[in-house]
Formats: structure tokens, sequence, C-alpha cells
């Protein structure tokens, strides 16, 4: 069985639960942001149809400098899931019998036995059909479980953030902007917000800047990197005149998403100081202000020299998501997944 000895530690800490009117309380999830439990037996787990489920967890964070896994991996079997294992974060539950199934399915529930817990079930008919189809749908996996840390930290972000971050977000652009408390320095220019904690090592930052909305070839990858490099040079210099921040093209990549049911453009990569040595990954997202006719962009970036970046990244991509636009002001504040991904007990992904 290969548990994360630190998680028991935290377990057994959160199994004990108060009691409210002589009920016990249901307890809030355990376990650190992107930590995944697989609930399947040993000898499965090691075998090809777990390896393939295992793979697709052990994947790399794209645009980041380094290697990074995108999720800490623990696995249990069915017979040794307890009471304190039941109120993990992010679990998968397989199962595989074909007396049963006839189909691979997905299917997840949220807040079984945990408030902000959410589970995972794939069953299937047969070991080779399990290990196609999660290798299949590899990114679907990974996406789900990100934008479900995604949701959580939007949440906190939604109770706690910076009040400077907001008010200039509020005062330049009219948009509303949550962001972690910690960015507490900041610089303004036209059309352009800069914030940050300011530290050595592990420094933090948002940015917001905006340009005219120019129609659907505004969101092709050169456009777009050429409008970003153009900000960063007037409003991002180094110490020296021939010091400025830019994008490195080759290891950027853009997308489409969807953030608050609307179309967005996500652009993940790395950045540099041009003829210094400082550089580091940023993720952006750029959307459409339809009542100003211009394009809004958010992004988060990171500098931390010989430090991990993965939950540094991770933080800042979740404010992005905190962006509302002036006509979305009025309604409630969205998470990261879309409303058809939020409906209980939906099952996913149906094979053949």
């Amino acid at each position: 069985m290969r548990i994360i000895k630190s998680l028991l530690t935290v377990f057994a800490l959160l199994a004990l639960v108060g009691c409210e009117n002589g009920h016990l309380a249901t307890p809030q999830a355990s376990g650190r942001p992107y930590e995944v439990l697989v609930v399947m037996d040993k000898q499965s787990w090691e075998a090809p149809e777990g390896r393939a489920l295992f793979n697709v967890l052990d994947t790399d964070i794209p645009g980041l400098p380094q290697p990074e896994r995108s999720f800490h991996i623990s696995q249990v079997g069915p017979k040794d899931m307890n009471r304190t294992l039941s109120i993990f974060r992010n679990i998968i539950e397989v199962e595989i019998n074909p007396s049963i199934y006839t189909q691979t399915r997905m299917k997840f529930v949220r807040n079984v036995y945990a408030n902000g817990q959410v589970i995972l079930h794939i069953r299937s008919g047969s070991k080779q059909d399990f290990a196609q189809y999660v290798t299949e749908h590899g990114q679907d996996i990974i996406d789900f479980f990100t934008k479900m840390e995604m949701n959580r930290l939007c949440q906190d972000l939604s109770k706690k953030y910076s009040k400077l971050t907001f008010d200039l977000a509020k005062e330049i652009f009219g948009c509303e902007l949550r962001a972690p408390e910690e960015l507490k320095n900041f610089k303004r220019g036209k059309d352009f917000m800069w914030t940050t904690n300011n530290t050595a090592t592990g420094m933090v930052s948002i940015m917001m800047y905006s340009y005219p909305y120019e129609g659907p070839e505004t969101f092709n990858k050169r456009y777009m990197l050429h409008k970003r490099d153009s900000v960063m040079r007037i409003n991002m210099p180094g110490s020296d005149p021939d010091m400025f921040v830019q994008t490195d093209t080759a290891f950027t990549s853009i997308r489409p998403i969807v953030v608050h049911h609307k179309y967005a453009m996500e652009a993940r990569g790395l950045w540099f100081m041009r003829n210094d040595g400082m550089g580091g990954p940023f993720v952006s997202h750029s959307r459409v202000d339809t009542e100003n006719n211009r394009v809004v962009v958010v992004e988060g970036f990171v500098f931390a020299p010989e430090k991990m970046k993965r939950g540094l990244m991770r933080r800042m991509e979740g404010s992005l998501y905190m962006l509302l636009l002036p006509e979305e002001q009025q309604s409630e504040i969205e998470t990261a997944v879309d409303e058809e991904e939020k409906t209980e007990n939906e099952e996913k992904n149906t094979k053949k």
C-alpha cells in the first residue's frame, strides 16, 4: 500500500470529528491540494491497467521550466479503506467487474464522506478496456481534478484576497479581480497594472492590461504574444535600457477555454528578462470586454529560482478565474468549472 506518510498524521488528526446537537458533524475533506488517492487493489495497481492510470496522473504540468508532476499519488486497496482515508479530498475509485459492467464509464460525486470532497468512479468490464479508456481520456481526468482544485481556491479567494489588487483592477479597468492577499506592492501604467509580493525568491505576481478588440484575428498566437511583448517592454523594464521582459515564444502555447460561460484564450509558457538572467513561467487569460470593445488580459507569473514552481503557479492561475468583466459583476462569482461540469452524479465519457 503506497501511502504518503505525511498524510497519515494529518488524516489521523482530521478524523477526530466533533459533535453537533448529538450528531457527528460532517468533517472537512483532508489532504493537500493536488493529492489523489486511488482505491484499487495492489495487484491491479501494479498490472498494466493500474500502470495506465498511474501514467496519466504522473504526467508533468505544462509550461514550467523544469519537470514537476501534476499530482501527488497514493494508492490503497478497497479492503483497506477506512474512516480516516474516506475523507480524502480527491479520490478515484476503480471497479473492474465483467459480470456487472459491459462498458467503461466515469461518474463523479461530491461531499459523500466530507465537505469539499470529490470522488471519481471509473467502472469497467475488462482490464484491457479500462487501460485503453483511461489512456484515451487521460487529459479529461487531469483537467477534472485540476478544475476541482481551482474551484476550491476560487472559494477561498472569494473570502480572502488582496484589497490592493481588487481596488486597482476596479479603478483602472472597471473590473473586479480577487487575487492572493500577499500581493501588497504595485506598479501602474496606461491600461496596465502589476501587483506582487516583491520577494527575492518565490516572487508571485498578477498583471492586467488591455488593448482594442479587432476581431477574431486578435486571438491568434502571433498577435497575442506581440501585444504581450509590447506591453512588457513599456511597463516591465530592467535596470538597464536594453533590459525588458519578453516571451519565450518557442515554449509558449495557447488554447481556447471557457471562463464564466464565455470564450477566452489561455496562454501558458515562459518569460525571460532580455540581457539578464531572470525568467520563469506565466499563464494568462485573454477575454473580450464587449461593453468597451477591448481585450482584457490577466496574467499570473512567478520568479522563483531554485524552487519548485507548481504550487506558486497554480495559486496565481486560480486568480485568473476570479476576473469579472464589467458586464459580469451583477452575477455571483463563478468558479473554474463550467455549469455542465457541476452536475452531481454526472456520468461522463461513455465508451462506445
